[in-house]
């Protein structure tokens, strides 16, 4: 990748991009309904757009305004898995250079391609993001997240390399080699989930080095859930400051929203998005302020755009402006999910799959139960199901059946849960649907 295409920031101040970044809303609300007039064109020669567009008669001239999206369904993640794999592709399939998916449900992935177009928008965010608070081609960028069909490694590795920045691919895991680069390479940002930046402190600790002894200053923590008294704690322990990013497989990867250096909600690039807050039970918009469900629109991406897809986040549009001059709303962090899917250690997980499993295995009752606890500040996933027909006295049987199936949802969801295998009629039944997840971790009960 040639940086010197793109903006170095040395000549910017504390902006990346200043005229997008600071563009008054009425301008930008313009280069919104420009661009959505792009998207639509291109999302109408995909098979499922092309049919649902189509069917409504729509077409980029009914666009003249933000508002005028209402006009389109919503897309949900059953349409991305009907349509598996690129049944949402608008762009050519020949101009793809790469593809990402989602961690997963039960059947298919969330699949995107994207062209090199989408890939230089996307990097370009990232760099935005990173640059927002402080980070410059000068400095040294650490990735703890993990490489792959999953948008976190390649995703802040390329907005590093765009900036600018001299990149450490160290991905996940393995904590000791992580701080050994951190020491040895004299690394000054660093990217991690939060649960496995505690962690990280926590190894630290054990080896002795004080983490301030050290060049880090800076962390990116998102993917999963987490209260602001753990990204307060997480910034004492390892002497940084921590911001918060928002991102998700459809709508790219990491990047999509990201605080500033005033840590009071995350800037969402609305020249790539639009977004919106709805009540998730009658889907009309709500006033800013008020909690809702997130819906988003992609702007910039020109091989497989999505349209008002439902992101199942519940958050709200932060009103006022912000102190750092940029005129991108802000968003809150995630207060929570509409549906069943949760995310542990940043892998997302729906009781469906942990289900599956489970019925693969003679001898196991239907009831199940999955608690997310949090110990020594790791967040922990226990399985407890109870058993049917097996004698719970068989205690070898017992424990071969454990650790297959623990190997067998480790395989499915990425993660090694704790599996408990108990005796029938020992866990709650509901009288209407059945509570599958019980989440113990702090804020998040």
């Amino acid at each position: 990748m040639n940086k010197e295409n793109y903006p170095t920031g040395a000549e910017h101040g504390e902006y990346w991009q200043p005229e997008l970044e600071t563009m008054p809303r009425e301008q930008l609300e313009q280069l919104q309904v420009k661009k959505l007039k792009k998207t639509i064109e291109i999302a109408l020669k995909s098979d499922l757009y092309g049919k649902r567009l189509g069917e409504l008669g729509l077409t980029p001239d009914d666009f003249n305004s933000v508002s005028d999206i209402r006009k389109i369904p919503f897309t949900t993640k059953a349409d991305l898995r009907d349509h598996y794999p690129f049944g949402l592709v608008g762009g050519n399939m020949d101009d793809a250079v790469r593809i990402h998916s989602s961690s997963g449900t039960t059947g298919h992935p969330t699949v995107v391609a994207y062209s090199q177009h989408d890939l230089d928008s996307w990097a370009n965010m990232v760099a935005r993001d990173m640059y927002m608070v402080g980070c410059r081609n000068t400095d040294f960028f650490q990735n703890s997240s993990g490489y792959g069909m999953f948008t976190g490694g390649l995703g802040f590795q390329y907005g590093a390399e765009r900036l600018g920045a001299t990149t450490i691919p160290a991905a996940a895991g393995n904590s000791k080699r992580q701080i050994m680069f951190i020491k040895d390479f004299g690394t000054t940002c660093l990217h991690a989930i939060p649960s496995y930046a505690i962690r990280l402190a926590e190894v630290f600790q054990d080896e002795g080095i004080d983490p301030r002894s050290t060049k880090l200053r800076t962390l990116f923590i998102g993917a999963e859930p987490h209260t602001d008294e753990q990204r307060r704690r997480i910034e004492r322990l390892l002497g940084v400051k921590a911001y918060n990013s928002f991102g998700m497989t459809e709508m790219n990867g990491p990047g999509v929203a990201f605080e500033c250096k005033y840590q009071d909600g995350m800037h969402i690039w609305e020249d790539n998005y639009i977004v919106e807050i709805v009540d998730p039970d009658t889907l009309e918009p709500v006033p800013d302020g008020q909690i809702g469900e997130m819906v988003l629109t992609t702007l910039d991406r020109d091989m497989m755009p999505i349209l008002r897809y439902r992101t199942r986040d519940l958050t709200r549009i932060i009103t006022g402006e912000c102190p750092c001059g940029r005129t991108h709303r802000r968003i809150d962090r995630i207060k929570g999910r509409t549906d069943d899917m949760f995310i542990i250690k940043g892998v997302n997980v729906f009781p469906m799959q942990i289900e599956k499993i489970l019925v693969q295995y003679p001898g196991l009752g239907s009831n199940y139960l999955i608690t997310l606890s949090t110990e020594d500040d790791n967040d922990i996933m226990t399985v407890e199901v109870e058993l049917d027909s097996m004698d719970t006295d068989i205690y070898p049987e017992l424990q071969k059946m454990t650790k297959d199936i623990q190997r067998a949802l480790k395989d499915e969801i990425l993660l090694t849960p704790r599996v408990k295998l108990v005796k029938k009629g020992s866990l709650p039944v509901s009288e209407g649907k059945a509570v599958r997840v019980k989440d113990l971790r702090e804020g998040r009960g």
